[in-house]
Formats: C-alpha cells, structure tokens, sequence
C-alpha cells in the first residue's frame, strides 16, 4: 500500500517540521552560548556579534522596481544592508554594490526557513503575512518594517496580511483610519505608522519626465491614431476571465491601436485561456501582447488604459496622468482584511472620479466611451485629487523611507547602550 500525502497536509507538515528544527536550533545555540559564557567567566561571548543592522526580504524579483531606489540610497550613505530575495533571477543580484550584499535565499518554504532563523536589528520587505503562514517572527529580530507596492487601500491584503509588522510605511493619511480600525477590532497593540510616500512611483515619474523631455528635444510629435492599453487582473472577476475574446474582438473593431498585457500570473494560472487567445489574436501592426518584464513602455505609449481592480490603474493615472476605463466587476472582499470594516474602500470611491466605469451593457459604444473618456476634464480633476489623497510627499519617498529605517535602527543601538549602561 502507497502513503499518500495531499499538498495541503504535505505543506503543514512541512511547516511544522520547520518549527521543530527552528526550536532545536535555538535551544543549541543557546546551550553553546551559555557554554561560552561559563569557560569565559561570565563576559560576554559575543552573541550579538553576527547580528545585521539592516535586512531587505524580497520575496519576488517584480518588486525590485520598489527596493532599487531604497538600495541606491542606503548605498550612497554608506549604510551596510543585507538584501534578501527569494527569485535567483532578480536584477539585484546583478547590481554592483559596496555596501549592499544581495543574495539568493532559495524559494518558499527554503526562503522562510532563512527567515525565521534570522538574527538582526531592522528587517524591510513588502511580503504581508508575517507570522501567519510558513514566515514567522525571528527571535533574533528586533524591528519588522512594511512597504506596501501598491498606492491605494491597505487593507486589500488577505486577511491578517500586516499585522504582526511593528511598523507600516504609508503614502495617504486615509491609509491611517483603516489599520487603526483593524487593530481595535483585532485587539491588536496600535503599530507605528509613517507616511512616507511612494519610491517606486517617484523613479517612475522621474524616467518619465526624461523620456517627454528627450521626445521634445528630438521633435518628435506627430499626430497618431490613439493607442489603448488593456491591463487586467488576473483571476475570475479579471477583465479577459470574464469576457475573454469577446471584449479583445470589440477593442480591435475600434480601429485604434490595442496593446493587451495580461497580468504575469495570468501566465500561469490561466495557461489554457491565454494560449487560445493569443492563438486567436496573433500580433500585427496594430495589435501586441505585452509580455515585458517592464510595463514602462506600454504605459507610456498609450493614450488611455482599460483595466479592472489591478494596481496598475493607479501606477497610471497618478504618473502618466492618463484616463483610465475600469469595468464593473463585483469584488469580493471577504479573503481581505477590508471586509473587517464597513467603510467603502478608497479606491471604489476614487475610480469614478479618475475614470469612466464600464460594463456589458455599454461594452458595444466602446469606441465612443474611449474618444470621451480621453477628452474629458473631469477626470483630469479626478487625477490631481487621487495624487493629493494616496501620494503624499511626491518625489520625497526613498529619502523619506531610508531615513526612517536609519533613525529606527539609531533609537534600537540607543537602547542596546543603554542597558549595558545600566548593566554596569
């Protein structure tokens, strides 16, 4: 008779191996340590020694567009930063640094076991989930800080995503009512919260200004048809999920130019869908798939995007300050955290100003919709507002952020000193 395990046991199991091993590690160390300690007459052996001030936890290359800007600025202040990722291709590994050591930690649940083994002062990442699943809360850390990658609501993780980080890094002051109200009903101890902007956003704004003033010095603005960017999201309530090649065929009715890029996960998880339809709409001269790494060139040259509840609306209309189309999907919110308050999220509050809704009803008038859209002045109000409320301090966020991380780690060293003061 063959034992089979499931997946979903198979990875329990796997989790609380991990435990197992991570408390026989600490029990060792702590035996050796206290071993050191007695042969060396009770001083200090050093246990602390090996301990890094600061670690950087990525655990997808895609989000290098947030930690390069942060690195960069860590390495000009000559700060020694250790930064963790669990993709062997990520582009940090191939970035030449003197005080940034960027290393490959295996993926999953390899990665997590690093993790809950660390031993340092200030650890950074994106990654929710902190002391939910396989990545728990190192003894040997001091201080968790989060940065979301995204500028809209926070509390569109899964549920229980941040809330066992110490700190949060916020873009938007509305960001502030909607972890404090999940902390009351949580019981949870009040976390610190900084706004510090949006880096990634603030590196994509300065390349963009760049790339107009080298059109406008070459001269190059000749009149073109306009060009429309379909960007879903992945999964059931996602744009090509729900319409398919239906909705692709009417966009290429339009006559305009059509740039179609799926989400990256679309890729994997709806294989058999993507591949019939870019079997059905092979690329011409007026119709791609966008399969770049870097979404930076179909942002840019595009004139308007059509999209669902991806994040990438907002990436968008706040830098490229263009209109946006975004149907009317139903969202569930019940696997999030936002279904713990009854407030309207941010976003469903902020699309209609910044966009023209679209659903099966109008998806024949598509052509209009995109000509009125673009030329209309009321979503060009929407955008200023949307920047005002969910990107403070423009152009300000990795100073902001690097310069909270090195003051925390300044007050952890303070109270290290401290009591070794009182110690002596």
């Amino acid at each position: 008779m063959i034992l089979y395990i499931d997946p979903g046991t198979g990875s329990m199991l796997f989790t609380i191996l991990l435990g197992v091993l991570g408390a026989a590690f600490y029990f060792l160390r702590n035996f050796f340590m206290k071993f050191k300690m007695w042969i060396s007459g009770g001083k200090d052996a050093g246990g602390d020694s090996d301990k890094q001030d600061i670690v950087i936890f990525s655990d997808h290359k895609r989000y290098w567009n947030v930690f390069e800007p942060i690195c960069d600025e860590f390495e000009k202040r000559g700060q020694k930063v250790i930064f963790m990722t669990a993709s062997e291709d990520d582009p940090a590994l191939s970035k030449k640094y003197e005080n940034i050591e960027c290393m490959y930690i295996g993926e999953g649940n390899k990665a997590f076991a690093k993790l809950n083994n660390l031993n340092a002062k200030v650890v950074l990442s994106t990654t929710p989930s902190l002391d939910v699943f396989q990545w728990k809360r190192s003894r040997d850390v001091e201080y968790y800080i989060h940065i979301p990658h995204a500028s809209s609501d926070i509390i569109l993780y899964r549920m229980f995503g941040i809330d066992y980080y110490d700190a949060i890094l916020l873009s938007g002051k509305y960001q502030i009512k909607q972890i404090r109200d999940i902390e009351k009903l949580r019981n949870l101890p009040e976390k610190e919260l900084e706004i510090v902007g949006i880096p990634y956003m603030d590196e994509m704004k300065k390349r963009l200004d760049k790339e107009l003033a080298a059109k406008k010095e070459s001269g190059s603005s000749e009149k073109k048809k306009p060009t429309v960017l379909l960007a879903p999201s992945w999964g059931k309530s996602g744009i090509l999920s729900k319409y398919g090649a239906k909705f692709i065929e009417l966009l290429i009715d339009t006559g305009y130019n059509i740039i179609v890029r799926p989400h990256p996960q679309s890729y994997t998880s709806e294989k058999d869908m993507m591949d019939e339809l870019m079997s059905k709409f092979p690329e011409n001269d007026n119709f791609k798939w966008d399969r770049e790494s870097d979404n930076f060139n179909s942002l840019m040259n595009s004139d308007i995007l059509i999209s669902d509840f991806s994040g990438v609306i907002f990436d968008y209309t706040l830098v490229f300050n263009k209109p946006v189309i975004y149907t009317d999907t139903e969202f569930d919110k019940s696997p999030y955290d936002a279904c713990w308050v009854d407030d309207e999220l941010w976003t469903f509050k902020i699309l209609p100003e910044i966009g023209q809704v679209l659903n099966e009803d109008n998806f024949e008038d598509i052509k209009t919709i995109i000509d009125n859209t673009i030329s209309s002045e009321k979503f060009s109000k929407g955008r200023e507002q949307a920047r005002n409320e969910t990107w403070c301090h423009m152009g300000e966020g990795t100073v902001r952020t690097v310069d909270y991380v090195m003051k925390k780690l300044e007050t952890l060293n303070e109270k290290v000193e401290d009591a070794e003061l009182q110690l002596n």
